[in-house]
Formats: structure tokens, C-alpha cells, sequence
């Protein structure tokens, strides 16, 4: 199998330091993959919330995940720190796909890369809807 080289940070327009736990480690001494998965979703959902996108208690329109996948390159584990980097690969009218970067913290090569689907939704009905103004204007800046 030919696979690509991987993105390196300058593919990233945002990151977000993680410390790994101790939990985080399986019965192989390395990273569980599912806690790969929990890195993207902290990361995406810490970027809504500081550009003031997402208030986790009272916002109008909510994003729920769709779709992810992960591309697993290098062993990372606990004790560490990581790097995970962020931008918009695909903007649609009600949903979007982050590009996401896993770095042992100060590396240049990426330890993982995946993609992360957001579909902006009511809060109540949870049906689709168009991407408010404010969230399509700072994720085209993410881009």
C-alpha cells in the first residue's frame, strides 16, 4: 500500500496542547485509538468555544458529529504532550470538515491525521441547519 507522506504543521491553522493520561495508554504501552477520536472532538469543540461560536448551555444552532476517521502513523503514549491541529478542509451550507493533525508536542510530522465532520443543527429539533453568518466567516478564516 502507497501511502502519502504526512501533513505537517504548516497544514494547520490552529492547535490545541493536550496532556496525555495515564488511562490513555493500552495493554500495548502506547495510545488507545479511541482516545484519538476524543483528542479531535476537544480540540474542534475548544475552538468553537473560544471564538465564541458555541456556548455549550444556551447556543442556538449545536454541532453534532457526522463523520470521522483517523490515519494512524506513529506510537505516541503516556507520559506526553500533543499537538493537535486544525482547519477547514470542505465548507457546505450546514456542515463542516475539519483536517486534524496529531503531533507529539514540537514535532514537525504528524503522529495521525484524520478528518472530523461537524452538521450544524437546531438545538431542539436537531435538524440541519444553514451555518450561521459568524461561524461561516470564522471557519473560511480557519480554511
Amino acid at each position: 500500500m502507497n501511502r502519502d507522506a504526512p501533513a505537517g504543521r504548516d497544514s494547520y491553522r490552529h492547535f490545541s496542547r493536550i496532556t496525555t493520561r495515564w488511562a490513555d495508554n493500552d495493554s500495548y504501552g502506547h495510545v488507545n485509538n479511541t482516545v484519538y477520536y476524543e483528542w479531535f472532538d476537544s480540540a474542534v469543540n475548544q475552538w468553537l468555544v473560544e471564538q465564541s461560536l458555541l456556548d455549550l448551555a444556551a447556543s442556538g444552532p449545536i454541532a453534532m458529529a457526522a463523520e470521522t476517521g483517523c490515519r494512524f502513523i506513529e506510537s505516541l503514549a503516556f507520559p506526553g504532550e500533543v499537538d493537535v491541529g486544525i482547519a477547514v478542509e470542505r465548507l457546505g451550507s450546514s456542515s463542516v470538515t475539519y483536517r486534524i493533525g496529531v503531533f507529539a508536542a514540537g514535532e514537525g510530522r504528524a503522529a495521525a491525521q484524520g478528518h472530523f465532520t461537524h452538521v450544524c443543527v437546531d438545538r431542539e429539533s436537531r435538524r440541519p441547519v444553514p451555518l450561521p453568518a459568524a461561524w461561516r466567516t470564522a471557519l473560511a478564516e480557519l480554511g
